[in-house]
């Protein structure tokens, strides 16, 4: 068995094991530690709830989140900008998991509010009267908090990207669906039926409005960032590449002269329990760390944000997901290859228009990879289809416009539901 099976096979432990974790010895067993375990971790949780009640908050607009640690990088990227929001109307953030609360306040010092059940969740929204909620993600305890009707909920979603979860009928459900241009508008309307599309509201990608300064070491190398996405939670949302294609694309970077790799891929790549993923993934990180053995100045970077690290990066390699979009519109003048692990190239062309701009490896042309990189790097073909699909996907928006637009948009619908609040109490 190889370390990377051994390695899977430990991560399911044995009956044993678990009890013995629990505190319950199979040897020795002393139930009323585990239960006096237990009665400590409630308190502790209860004296967040405590410290974290919201009591006296005065913000009229609330950001949902309802998810644990492991998609708390779904919220990361619009910290700022919620920040931001804050300067012009009180912002507040509603979580449901002291886990991701406790992660959360290392981050940020906009209020947080824990309500782990339903009752004292809608208690405090009766109590604080917000105005607008804001969620970004489609995760299934949103329901609950859309269960408050006074307020306008606002759906504004973690990223923009061609994955067929970026469209779910979820979005009925929420008063506007914020997007970010053209292209998202015209994925709604090939998926739903039935939908109101007034709904839709463009205000482009506040998220990449930031002003970052990059945090790769710097280099006289080039720089090529192989950034896979993770395999979805379905075969329909499996976009990656790193089982497929993965080896091979770091095979092939290596061989290039002065080229430095930064291998970034999604964060749930490395908690990925595919067998084919963990071990594709090792592999990668085996060549790297060989290379940077003999001198080389490759990167792994498992965690952390991407976007600061975009401006070092001559060549992305990438597949169907927010990074490639992302790329797009911080550096269009970038060569960009994407990944297409369904060998479809008339369906990936339909669903992902910037696939026009870009190479694409699959299993019919992965053995033309090295000529494909080395083209995107010499002479670039695509960088004018990049600049019109850029418009396409964000709308014709400079830099910094976007936060404007998302600010301007909120401020809008707290006077739209004052306004039909007094209407219904005429």
């Amino acid at each position: 068995m190889s370390s990377v099976k051994k390695a899977l096979a430990g991560k399911r432990p044995k009956v044993g094991s678990l009890i013995r974790r629990a505190g319950l010895s199979a040897l020795n067993s002393r139930p009323w530690q585990a239960t006096s375990r237990w009665i400590r971790g409630a308190a502790a949780i209860e004296r967040l709830e405590i410290q974290y009640d919201g009591r006296g908050l005065n913000a009229p607009v609330v950001v949902y989140f309802g998810d644990g640690p492991a998609k708390i990088y779904q919220i990361l990227q619009w910290l700022p900008i919620f920040e931001e929001l804050n300067r012009t109307h009180k912002v507040a953030l509603v979580l449901r998991s002291h886990s991701t609360l406790l992660e959360l306040r290392k981050i940020t010092k906009l209020p947080l509010v824990l309500k782990r059940r339903f009752d004292p969740l809608q208690d405090f929204y009766h109590e604080l009267d917000p105005k607008v909620a804001l969620y970004v993600n489609n995760g299934v305890r949103n329901f609950q908090s859309l269960g408050y009707a006074p307020m306008v909920h606002v759906h504004i979603n973690h990223g923009e990207s061609d994955k067929v979860s970026m469209v779910s009928n979820q979005v009925k459900a929420y008063d506007r669906v914020l997007v970010a241009g053209p292209a998202a508008i015209e994925r709604h309307r090939r998926a739903l039926i039935e939908f109101d599309f007034n709904k839709l509201v463009e205000i482009g990608r506040p998220q990449l409005d930031i002003d970052v300064h990059s945090t790769l070491p710097t280099t006289r190398s080039r720089t090529v960032m192989y950034a896979p996405t993770w395999e979805g939670e379905n075969d329909a949302n499996n976009y990656t590449s790193v089982d497929l294609f993965g080896v091979s694309i770091v095979e092939a970077l290596l061989d290039l002269p002065d080229t430095r790799i930064v291998y970034k891929p999604h964060p749930r790549v490395e908690t990925s329990e595919h067998l084919e993923i963990v071990e594709a993934d090792a592999r990668i990180r085996e060549l790297i760390e060989a290379a940077n053995v003999n001198g080389a100045e490759h990167i792994v970077s498992m965690q952390g944000d991407i976007l600061p690290m975009f401006a070092d990066v001559d060549l992305m390699i990438t597949d169907v997901s927010s990074v490639g979009l992302d790329f797009l519109y911080l550096r269009p003048e970038a060569p960009i290859i994407l990944t297409d692990r369904w060998d479809d190239l008339e369906s990936l062309r339909h669903d992902s228009p910037i696939s026009h701009a870009t190479p694409v490896i699959s299993r019919s042309t992965e053995a033309q990879l090295r000529t494909a990189i080395a083209e995107a790097l010499e002479s670039d073909p695509h960088i004018d289809d990049r600049w019109r699909l850029r418009s396409y996907y964000f709308g014709e928006r400079a830099v910094g416009e976007s936060t404007r637009a998302f600010v301007d948009t909120v401020s809008d619908l707290i006077k739209t539901r004052q306004a039909d609040l007094a209407a219904m109490g005429e």
